[in-house]
């Protein structure tokens, strides 16, 4: 058994999470304190979560395929997204990313907001206030979502195989190998990448829902 796919979706599971976490904690701070248009923004920002994956895939294809301004201007400078493993990083980036900005932005929705008046009383500035008010308070949520996000990104294929392909070797992830197997008739070798998968899945939902319950409990008895 060819246990690439699993390194492949371990390797963008992880660089679409490190991106997504700060992109997705940027988004929903900025969002939590936004006045106008508020909706319209958090609308755009959490679209992925509600269109099916190969609508995006079939978005990021245009955007950055040859025929595109920008997929030219990319060719131009030696860059190439599609079927490559950095293409299948953006398509889990960009499924993945409501799910990190959506729990982030509940977690810090949650803060008590006399602690953030009177850090801003007292003058500190607002990263400041982020990084020693918020970030702490809201940290488990925040962490969670990271979690949830990580997962949304191990399991993605709609996405990934219209824009990255399934290259064996190369863009081949765990899903898009169980898709592959499926086609080629092979329901044993399926049936052991789905097992991987929900072996993943749970075990990281399992580990959540206890570090989260863990830092619950801390925290109600600190308060």
């Amino acid at each position: 058994m060819d246990f690439s796919p699993l390194w492949i979706s371990l390797k963008i599971a992880l660089t679409a999470t490190v991106i997504t976490f700060f992109l997705g904690l940027v988004a929903a701070w900025g969002v939590t304190y936004l006045r106008r248009a508020k909706h319209i923004v958090d609308g755009v920002l959490s679209v992925p979560l509600v269109l099916p994956p190969t609508v995006v895939g079939f978005l990021l294809l245009i955007a950055f395929g040859r025929n595109s301004g920008f997929g030219q201007f990319l060719e131009s400078i030696g860059v190439n997204i599609i079927f490559t493993w950095q293409g299948a990083v953006i398509a889990a980036v960009v499924i993945s990313f409501p799910v990190m900005y959506r729990g982030a932005r509940g977690a810090i929705e949650q803060v008590d907001e006399d602690l953030i008046f009177a850090a801003r009383t007292l003058g500190m500035k607002e990263f400041t206030i982020l990084r020693r008010v918020i970030l702490p308070s809201a940290w488990p949520g925040i962490a969670a979502a990271a979690v949830l996000s990580f997962a949304r990104a191990l399991g993605e294929f709609g996405a990934t195989i219209m824009i990255a392909g399934n290259l064996p070797g190369k863009t081949q992830t765990m899903s898009v190998a169980v898709y592959t197997a499926m086609q080629g008739g092979n329901r044993e070798l399926a049936l052991k990448w789905v097992l991987v998968i929900v072996t993943f899945s749970l075990t990281i939902l399992i580990l959540m829902n206890y570090w989260t319950g863990k830092s619950f409990r801390k925290k109600r008895k600190a308060s």
